[in-house]
């Protein structure tokens, strides 16, 4: 099939040197700092004030830029030489945007602007990009002085170096761990996990099938391997990645995450919070760090139930199986030995009918319907041959663009995730118009065929394709405001939770199923099968997101920073009060647990379940409406994606909704409820 050329101006991923990225950084830097230090003062002229905040966006569009596409690389194609420059400009990226935060004469010429008699008069998205500004300077400490302002520079600059620190780890401790494997432990293997291992032995020159702590790789044994010794093996080897208790100590993270959480704290009291939580709250929509431990404790008693009768029934399929005390390398095992045994449904059942060039034709296929807008693939330049390059059109006209980076492999940061490369913007060169990447970490394709995708994985593609929309459907041409920027992180995964109802949907996966031979959509047993267990071991999952968010929400919450025992403590006694899984004295999961430590979860991790009421709130209008119904899907677009930053995300809500959340299609949506509809 040959592809028209891209329209928008995208990178050409294969003659971008390294060289060039570093060089245009540098550059954006010095230009960013000469900007700043020639503004001594206010400008005296509204014109001239509104110019300088003009420029402070052009400057910032430069740079994340060229610092996205570095970021991208450095995330999808890991290497010592893109770790090696992405580590050495952390220093002066830290330190240019410290001085940018803590600018005095800057910060002033906004507030002039905010106190003027102009600002009423301003687009509402200005309006938004300036008080959001003003809040960010005051957290980044532009109120400090003398020795407390050198001090926070210096706080800011480690953290992003221990970050980095962090992320290099997990991927270093992940990679370095391999198994091959004789035909005996392959038993309980279904044949496509089979040829997936043998494909990871063949890259490492070898006869024989390799387990590697790749999630496909992972999954697979941790579901059907028969082998409990092997099981507990990558068990052992995936919870203790990044620390001392396992074989390659010399990744641990354990002084990594306490010089972290000191650092964080020690800035949270710089700028007048009692702790690294207060200060992470600041910004985002829920109004108080009780409020939000609040919640996670009531939705925890909703949870606590269900899971206690899940893993009642995990034990009792584990015991007709000769077990007498479940293990954690035994839960996935016998889960999907359970999901078989009450719905005659497996994971692998599935795949077959999970082709991915259906699925992501189903998926462009479900946002036309609702938004109108059609996605074509077209040709660029990639840093991978497993990368393909999109656009949207609405109306015929071009939208926004994303690249798609599915699969797994080595080289590449595990998860899945959207970044943005480029934001809608207005440029003295006309409307410029967003792209982003959208990555995931799924089973590749085997030899000849297209990748076959678990239905777990087809929620995550939708997942971040709702995160996707958000950047690409905004109409919001001030950067600052644009896509998710601005947006309270608690809501931002809003659109995101919101795009999975379509996976769990009969007409919707009518549109994204079809068996790779037999091109038949997905039969009407396995399909009830599918829906009937949607809400399987819900309380337990339910549960496992608290454990890690309320741990995230306490390490944040001590004053002074806890240390390697107060830290595991902490895990431990949370585990203690809401967990129902097993687990060892062994497992460092906050070693690895890359979205505090490494991302931008830090006291935030419970935005993941803040914001599913908001998603399952927002769908419940379309289960009353008509999931495909244009004109509910038009006014979300409206409300929600479209806004970015510029209405608050409760305005926003209420916007779409004719009223504030409620947590009445939550609980209906866990299964947690006698009223559930048929979604």
């Amino acid at each position: 099939m040959t592809l028209e050329k891209a329209t928008l101006p995208v990178p050409q991923f294969d003659q971008i040197t390294l060289d060039q990225l570093k060089n245009n950084i540098q550059q954006s830097i010095e230009n960013g700092q000469s900007f700043i230090q020639q503004l001594l003062s206010v400008p005296e002229s509204i014109q001239e004030q509104l110019q300088v905040l003009e420029q402070i966006d052009t400057l910032e569009n430069q740079m994340s830029e060229s610092w996205g596409a570095l970021s991208h690389l450095n995330a999808v194609m890991n290497n010592a030489e893109t770790r090696e420059v992405y580590q050495s400009l952390l220093p002066a990226l830290s330190e240019y945007y410290t001085q940018l935060g803590q600018h005095t004469a800057l910060y002033q010429t906004y507030q002039q602007v905010f106190d003027s008699s102009i600002f009423e008069t301003l687009p509402a998205a200005q309006q938004s990009a300036i008080k959001l500004a003003l809040r960010d300077f005051k957290l980044s400490g532009v109120a400090l002085e003398g020795e407390a302002k050198k001090r926070y520079a210096e706080i800011s600059a480690r953290l992003s170096q221990l970050a980095s620190d962090f992320s290099n780890h997990v991927l270093d401790a992940t990679q370095a761990y391999f198994k091959p494997l004789n035909e005996a432990q392959l038993k309980g293997l279904p044949q496509s996990s089979v040829e997936l291992l043998k494909q990871y032995g063949q890259q490492r020159e070898l006869e024989q099938a390799v387990a590697t702590l790749d999630i496909p790789s992972y999954l697979a044994i941790m579901t059907y391997a028969d082998d409990r010794a092997l099981r507990e093996e990558l068990y052992k080897a995936y919870t203790t990645r990044a620390s001392a208790e396992s074989d390659h100590p010399e990744f641990d993270n354990t002084a990594v995450m306490q010089e972290i959480l000191s650092l964080r704290q020690e800035m949270a009291k710089l700028l007048g919070f009692d702790n690294y939580a207060a200060y992470s709250l600041a910004s985002k929509m829920a109004p108080s760090v009780e409020a939000v431990d609040q919640f996670l404790v009531e939705l925890a008693e909703h949870a606590r139930q269900p899971a206690l009768k899940e893993i009642e029934e995990l034990k009792a399929i584990a015991a007709e199986h000769g077990i007498s005390e479940i293990q954690p390398w035994d839960t996935t095992y016998y889960s999907e030995k359970l999901k078989v045994q009450q719905f005659n449904l497996s994971q692998e059942a599935l795949k077959p009918y999970f082709p991915t060039p259906k699925v992501i034709q189903g998926l462009f296929s479900i946002v036309n319907r609702l938004y109108g807008i059609q996605v074509i693939e077209r040709e660029a330049l990639l840093w991978h041959p497993d990368a393909h390059y999109y656009e949207l059109e609405d109306q015929g006209t071009v939208i926004g663009g994303f690249y798609f980076d599915l699969y797994a492999r080595s080289g590449k940061r595990g998860g899945a995730w959207m970044s943005g490369f480029r934001s809608r913007m207005q440029t003295q060169d006309g409307l410029q118009k967003p792209i982003c990447y959208m990555v995931g970490n799924f089973t590749p394709p085997v030899g000849d065929q297209p990748a076959l995708l678990t239905h777990d994985e087809v929620v995550t593609l939708f997942h971040e394709f709702g995160h996707g929309l958000h950047h690409m459907l905004t109409e919001v041409d001030n950067i600052s405001v644009a896509g998710t920027h601005g947006v309270a992180w608690d809501a931002v995964e809003l659109p995101s939770q919101f795009m999975e109802f379509w996976t769990w949907d009969n007409e919707s996966l009518a549109l994204i199923s079809e068996h790779i031979e037999t091109q038949e959509s997905l039969p009407a047993d396995l399909l009830k099968s599918l829906l009937d267990a949607r809400f399987f071991q819900s309380g337990m999952q339910t549960l496992r997101q608290i454990e890690f968010a309320l741990f995230d929400l306490n390490i944040h919450k001590h004053a002074p920073a806890l240390d390697a025992q107060g830290i595991q403590a902490t895990l431990d006694e949370i585990r203690q009060k809401y967990s129902v899984l097993p687990t060892t004295a062994y497992n460092r999961f906050q070693n690895s647990f890359s979205h505090i430590f490494a991302g931008g979860y830090a006291a935030g991790y419970y935005s993941y379940k803040w914001a599913e009421v908001l998603a399952s709130d927002a769908f419940d209008r379309f289960e009353n409406e008509g999931i495909f119904n244009t004109e509910t899907g038009k006014q979300f677009r409206q409300f929600i994606l479209a806004v970015g930053g510029k209405d608050t995300a409760l305005d926003a809500f209420v916007n779409f909704r004719g009223r504030k959340p409620k947590i009445d299609a939550l609980l209906r949506h866990q299964g947690w409820t006698d009223t559930t509809k048929n979604a």
